[in-house]
């Protein structure tokens, strides 16, 4: 546990700093979880073609760092066609060492950490983007931190036995409650930007939605039969163990246009 906590301090105070400063502080902090998180997602689905795995994880950075270089100018066509295209070409001068299988759990590790990771960073971009960026981290952090402590405390209705066990119903709720009580104190600090009643309606979002993609990624590692996706956070585990609520939810608020300026 005092491992758990030490390492949470400093990497909360190294992610906050970094969020800060913004601009390519925060883009290469982001670009580096980037990197680590696709390592760790080749090393999960065991894949060991090297040229297939660079292609794919240059892609996921590109798509990525895209909202640095020309966040007006994304073009989701190319960015996932092209990617596609390349895996498939090399599926052919490959003789099928890299199969049709392997190529399509590249280029889902291209869209889900790629975009993932790209909407983080272009949240920071928007306008009054500090204050978005830790809106949605602080909504993500109530979120899971409630789900524990009212899971434990009040936890009888088991949310998804098959794919988390430990989760109930009653810790889901507290999630989203927590959520929305953190949103409305956003709104109470800066009611120009976020009024209450939008402020419960993101909370809501980010609460339902966070909380699905940490059983996304739940539902990964039960089948790949691991408890962490690695080991680069003593006491927390790898980048994807720590990011899977956020590589959902950023981009659902930006594709759903929920947040001002997205």
């Amino acid at each position: 546990m005092r491992k758990r906590i030490v390492t949470g301090v400093l990497a909360g105070a190294l992610f906050l700093a970094m969020l800060c400063l913004g601009g390519y502080w925060f883009a290469g902090l982001i670009l580096a979880m980037a990197a680590v998180g696709f390592w760790e997602y080749v090393r999960m689905n065991r894949l060991n073609n090297r040229v297939a795995c660079i292609v794919a994880g240059l892609a996921a950075l590109l798509i990525a760092a895209n909202a640095t270089i020309a966040p007006s100018g994304f073009d989701i066509r190319l960015s996932v066609w092209l990617p596609m295209f390349v895996l498939l070409a090399i599926t052919v001068f490959t003789g099928n060492k890299v199969a049709i299988d392997q190529a399509a759990v590249l280029l889902l590790g291209v869209v889900y950490l790629g975009f993932g990771f790209h909407y983080m960073i272009a949240t920071r971009l928007i306008e009054n983007g500090i204050f978005w960026t830790l809106f949605v981290f602080s909504c993500i952090w109530a979120t899971d931190s409630g789900a524990y402590f009212t899971g434990y405390a009040l936890g009888k209705h088991k949310l998804c036995p098959a794919i988390s066990p430990n989760k109930t119903v009653e810790g889901a709720v507290g999630g989203v409650l927590f959520s929305v009580a953190v949103a409305l104190c956003f709104s109470l600090y800066a009611p120009k930007l976020l009024t209450a009643g939008t402020a419960i309606a993101l909370g809501l979002t980010i609460g339902v939605v966070g909380q699905l993609g940490d059983l996304i990624q739940s539902a990964y590692k039960r089948v790949k039969g691991i408890k962490d996706t690695g080991a680069i956070l003593p006491g927390h585990g790898g980048v994807l163990d720590r990011v899977d609520s956020w590589l959902i939810v950023f981009p659902f608020l930006h594709l759903f246009s929920l947040l001002p300026g997205t």
